[in-house]
């Protein structure tokens, strides 16, 4: 009996050659599945994945330099969300500090349900000397690494301790990235000497496959459901999340608008899903929502949510659907999602189960009188964004609003505007005129200090010749700067947007409203009573990001800003513009819902005190809809 033709190579050369023939398709568009592998080497990885990337080449497995284990995963990531979670990137690390960086991200990657594939290095599988360098030795389970750290944050988990044991694993690790419903980081932990050691492959195994993106259409039950209780609502209301840009439903969404009236309000992953100047487009709903999406929210008698996964932001912590008769009608492909908020359900891709739902629904439109309410709504909230941008001085500090609204006035369609924390997400939610399906790029599932560079540089990498802003605060940049050496190294065009205003704004402000005082949030010498309320640091951040490479502009007055901004939307190499804020002055728009910060039960400083009165009787309106 003849055997199937077989290739010798190693464990790290036949992952990287199998990981350059899978590809996947939606809708007749075949992509590369993993298009590329960023890396920082260490005797975990360098003889193995390292040398196998020499062996196979740029061509079939292109190579990206990172600075820093965590920023690399956020570059994948930011690079698979640009490409509709279509095309994904690889993480190679040593073992140790390496591979525990990699937490972080792909908590990220997971929560925000986007694909990226985890390689990082391993203990020994044959343990030959114990303990090796960088191990962690567990007194009762010798088979616990650092790299068990990443099972809960991964959809996908398996430790290759043979050879043939990559073979079930990797093509378990393409499904998951591939699902839609599954996706999110995979970590394949490849112990060091199992890396290098050599296996007879069959040739198959490298074949090309193509992961087909399915796009389930909804049950004719549950379409029947959805339409007859759409059909009794009076007052209707879509929330849009990251699920509608991840299936490409914008215009199924917009169709369906068109047809019926119904508004939509958008969660920060699900901004942009239409056009900030669609007459039905209220803008951001939850506690850094919009005024007219929140007074919508509450007397809805129906919510539509669209590819959301309503996190406490979204529902105000349970206080914002306060009409006693809501219910509740979730569409996503994903049924853990889509039974949230005891929900009907619709189980399906975003786009068919749209298309499916305004086909049912045809004839069907909301009542005029409700279309009138909310555009009066949106055109109120429309002069308080105006008001929000607009400096009455150009020659004025501006504040961190008048920043945004500078930037406003510079980008184009085509720009990426990215963020994840701070005060700058709520700013953006609430007043950010999304342009575009892509534009409005905001991670906040987890809320990443430190995601928007190296993200800035994935999304550069996804659709070359993108506008990409990467909007960071003082404290934000301070956590990773590293990877502006990687955007200058490649030659990518991102452009930073560096906000200083001394500290933790976003959670200095929150700590205020809590009755913790602001302690610990600014970035100031400490004083004689020992506390840190001196003066600002002298830390030159705009030094720093030249230092790393970058061409720095300082603004210091709203003119000077714009001047800037259009400068750096102009350049051809990486460029950050560097603006010290006006805090004093406060031009955001007030918190529209509240959300859930537990305050002290007792204290003896009068501010924790009135800070839980205010917390007992918010947390009142709290509500479970069953």
């Amino acid at each position: 009996m003849s055997h199937p033709p077989s290739v010798r190579l190693t464990v790290a050369q036949a992952l990287v050659r199998f990981l350059s023939v899978q590809y996947t398709e939606r809708d007749g568009v075949r992509r590369r599945l993993i298009a590329g592998t960023w890396g920082i080497f260490g005797h975990g990885n360098v003889a193995g994945i390292g040398q196998a990337l020499v062996e196979v080449g740029e061509d079939a497995m292109p190579f990206h330099q990172g600075r820093n284990e965590q920023a690399m995963v956020h570059a994948a990531v930011g690079y698979a969300r640009q490409l509709d979670r279509l095309s994904a990137q690889a993480v190679t690390t040593s073992i140790g500090p390496g591979a525990t960086n990699l937490v972080t991200g792909a908590a990220l990657a997971t929560i925000n349900r986007l694909p990226v594939l985890l390689l990082p290095g391993d203990s020994f599988a044959t343990r030959p000397a114990d303990p090796l360098l960088q191990q962690l030795e567990h007194p009762t389970e010798a088979d616990v690494s650092v790299n068990d750290t990443l099972r809960p944050v991964s959809r996908y988990f398996d430790r290759i301790t043979r050879p043939e044991a990559l073979i079930p694993s990797a093509l378990q690790a393409m499904r998951v990235l591939s699902d839609p419903a599954e996706t999110g980081a995979v970590t394949l932990a490849l112990p060091q000497d199992v890396q290098a050691e050599a296996y007879d492959w069959p040739q198959e195994f490298f074949a090309e496959r193509v992961w087909h993106v399915r796009r389930p259409a909804p049950g004719p039950v549950e379409l029947a459901e959805a339409v007859r209780a759409v059909r009794a609502a009076a007052r209707p209301l879509i929330v849009a999340g990251g699920g509608v840009h991840h299936s490409e439903a914008e215009e199924a969404l917009k169709a369906l608008v068109d047809a019926t009236g119904i508004p939509v309000a958008s969660t920060q992953a699900g901004k942009g899903s239409l056009r900030h100047d669609h007459p039905a487009d209220l803008g951001g709903i939850g506690h850094t929502g919009t005024a007219v999406c929140d007074d919508l929210a509450r007397t809805a008698d129906l919510v539509i949510g669209v590819g959301t996964r309503y996190t406490d932001f979204t529902t105000a912590s349970g206080t914002l659907f306060q009409n006693p008769d809501v219910r509740f009608l979730n569409l996503n492909i994903a049924a853990f999602d889509a039974h949230k908020l005891t929900a009907r359900t619709l189980v399906c891709d975003a786009r068919t189960g749209l298309e499916a739902l305004t086909a049912a629904l045809a004839g069907h439109r909301v009542d005029p009188a409700y279309v009138t309410e909310y555009g009066e709504g949106k055109a109120r909230w429309e002069e308080v964004v105006e008001t929000a941008f607009r400096a009455a001085d150009d020659n004025a500090v501006p504040t961190q609003t008048q920043v945004l609204g500078a930037l406003d006035a510079v980008v184009g369609d085509e720009d990426v505007v990215i963020n994840a924390a701070g005060s700058l997400p709520g700013d953006l939610h609430k007043l950010w005129r999304a342009r575009s399906r892509r534009q409005y790029h905001l991670e906040y599932g987890y809320s990443c200090m430190g995601y928007e560079i190296p993200a800035a540089i994935g999304v550069q990498q996804a659709t070359p010749d993108t506008p990409v802003w990467a909007l960071v605060g003082d404290g934000t940049y301070l956590m990773m700067p590293t990877e502006i050496v990687t955007a200058v190294q490649e030659g990518l065009q991102i452009n930073l947007l560096l906000i200083q205003n001394h500290g933790y704004a976003s959670i200095g402000g929150l700590s205020e409203t809590v009755g913790a005082e602001r302690f610990g949030t600014a970035y100031r010498y400490r004083a004689a009573d020992g506390t840190f309320t001196g003066a600002p640091l002298p830390v030159d951040l705009a030094a720093n990001a030249a230092s790393l490479g970058m061409d720095v502009l300082r603004a210091k007055t709203v003119r000077e800003l714009r001047e800037a901004l259009a400068t750096a939307r102009a350049a051809d190499r990486p460029t950050c513009v560097y603006v010290e804020t006006d805090t004093a002055t406060a031009t955001a728009p007030p918190a529209e819902a509240w959300w859930d910060v537990p305050v002290a039960e007792v204290a003896s400083r009068e501010a924790a005190v009135q800070a839980r009165e205010r917390y007992d009787r918010d947390v009142a309106a709290r509500r479970h809809h069953l």
